[in-house]
């Protein structure tokens, strides 16, 4: 094949020169690549890219779980990567979750709900502790009900990724029977790292409430435990409908809400605190399940 004069043939460069420039890239960056020639291809595959890529601590990681192989299991690190990537990994005695994000490699983690501080979480008048079919930990706490609900957790900043923008969400779905109590009763959410400002802002556990206010449904409240009864209006209503902070949707069928965003600039031994709760209103809720909270890269919109 004829080149101009000056342009460079990369595919004329040592293949470890190629797998140098990639590995300066991205996971998906590096998938991508490896699509534009056979030696393009044996670069952006090799274990000289994707080592680049897995977080500096992998091996201590992979030692906390014990149902994990050791790294030289794998027939490759890009299929190391792959398998981190798509399986969260339990460690700490199955109450938190390591995971690699697989477009940048970042490091998530998930707190189960018995990582985090429940008011009355030992209570079983108000939580019980159950198994569920959906989620990756033993054991969920059920919100059976409460009018101060209140849940926080930890996570130390040295865990993270450096010079990355994280965010906290809170991973929730109601029971079978089906949640209450939230429907028109907003929740506080907060994240803060230590020495610095508690950032705070309200939003809704409930998912159907932009439904409800977009045909703008009316709450009739009654009962021992003011539950929601409701009448809909047929007349719709769109006005900020689409600046609710309603939670969405994840692909394994749970429930998320965003409780903050932090940067992460390393270095640091710091504790970030989250929480999530409604003090004020007094109305009893419930019906809730808890999963924990995750912690992520935030990526651009």
């Amino acid at each position: 094949m004829m080149v101009e004069e000056g342009v460079v043939d990369f595919n004329n460069l040592p293949e470890g020169c190629i797998a140098n420039i990639v590995s300066l890239t991205t996971p998906r960056d590096a998938s991508i690549l490896s699509l534009v020639s056979s030696t393009f291809r044996s670069a952006s595959d090799s274990d000289a890219v994707w080592d680049h890529f897995l977080p500096s601590d992998y091996h201590s990681i992979l030692s906390q779980s014990p149902s994990s192989s050791s790294s030289s299991s794998f027939p490759s690190k890009k299929h190391l990567f792959l398998f981190l990537s798509q399986n969260p990994l339990l460690i700490d005695e199955g109450k938190m979750s390591f995971q690699l994000d697989k477009v940048n490699g970042k490091k998530c983690y998930m707190l189960s709900a018995r990582m985090l501080f429940i008011v009355w979480g030992d209570t079983p008048r108000y939580w019980k502790w159950v198994s569920h079919p959906d989620s990756r930990f033993s054991e969920v706490a059920e919100l059976v009900s409460v009018c101060w609900f209140e849940i926080r957790g930890w996570i130390n900043t040295r865990l993270l990724s450096p010079n990355t923008l994280y965010a906290a969400y809170f991973v929730f779905k109601p029971n079978p029977v089906g949640a209450y109590g939230f429907e028109y009763q907003s929740v506080d959410v907060s994240i803060a790292i230590a020495g610095g400002e508690t950032r705070e802002r309200t939003v809704f556990l409930d998912a159907e409430r932009g439904r409800r206010l977009r045909y703008q449904i009316v709450p009739r409240r009654a009962g021992i435990f003011n539950r929601t009864r409701f009448v809909p209006i047929v007349e719709e209503n769109n006005n900020n409908v689409d600046d609710l902070q309603c939670p969405k949707e994840k692909g394994d069928g749970w429930l998320e809400i965003e409780l903050g965003e932090f940067f992460n600039q390393g270095g640091e031994d710091k504790e970030v605190e989250m929480g999530v709760y409604e003090i004020k209103g007094g109305d009893w809720k419930g019906g809730l399940v808890v999963q924990g909270i995750e912690i992520r890269p935030k990526l651009n919109p």
